[in-house]
């Protein structure tokens, strides 16, 4: 049975609850008896959450095979009643690290290493070799659209969705500001959100909207059109 592969991008802010928004939906996936894995990618050069400083980017998760992770590999956990390990965690080091390796041991065939043509490639068969374990792989993407930290991560997402079809779905959680000075539910943020991520050739599936106040029915019009 082929696996499926849902990504959760987030737009406008960070800190939206992108992890907590991923746990509960694989929590959803496996009450319905569903075999479900989570994936936390990170934009950052680093090899792992190890050497920052907490401070600043917040407690470090460990797993059971010592991986120092990102703090939502505990939501995860927690919420799908699962051990992770190393492979639930990718960060753009370690795909740039593996990709740089493979030049050194002349796995390239000589040819001219370039991040396009490389990365992607790399990221997706993690994906891949993850989703051999389990019937649904929720992939969160650390950051917000737009930033040229992730873009490689959305490419690979864009080829995965070519390749795999239906068997892949993008969740996009956003943020819908009211302005104290307006006192008004504004859409646009998300709305300019979702342009940038279909920009990078993804359409989402759903959008996940947070904000203070309830939503009505013309906003979330204004939005699924967007």
């Amino acid at each position: 049975m082929q696996s499926k592969f849902v990504f959760i991008s987030g737009g406008v802010i960070s800190g939206l609850g992108k992890g907590i928004t991923t746990a509960s939906i694989g929590l959803l996936l496996k009450s319905s008896g569903l075999k479900v894995s989570a994936v936390k990618c990170d934009m950052y050069l680093n090899i792992d959450a190890g050497t920052m400083n907490p401070l600043e980017h917040g407690e470090i998760f460990v797993t059971d095979d010592g991986t120092e992770a990102d703090q939502d590999l505990g939501h995860y956990e927690r919420f799908l009643d699962v051990s992770l390990n190393r492979e639930n965690y990718i960060t753009a080091g370690q795909i740039y690290q593996k990709v740089l390796e493979r030049e050194r041991a002349l796995e390239y065939d000589g040819k001219c290493v370039e991040a396009y043509y490389h990365i992607p490639p790399e990221i997706i068969s993690r994906f891949e070799s993850i989703g051999k374990k389990a019937e649904v792989v929720l992939i969160e993407f650390g950051g917000t659209v737009g930033e040229y930290q992730n873009i490689m991560f959305f490419e690979a997402a864009r080829r995965m969705r070519i390749k795999y079809k239906e068997n892949v779905l993008f969740v996009h959680v956003g943020y819908l500001p009211i302005p104290p000075s307006i006192g008004e539910m504004k859409t646009k943020p998300l709305q300019q959100s979702i342009h940038e991520l279909n920009e990078l050739g993804i359409q989402p599936d759903f959008v996940i909207c947070r904000s203070e106040k309830p939503i009505d029915s013309r906003r979330k019009e204004k939005v699924a059109l967007a």
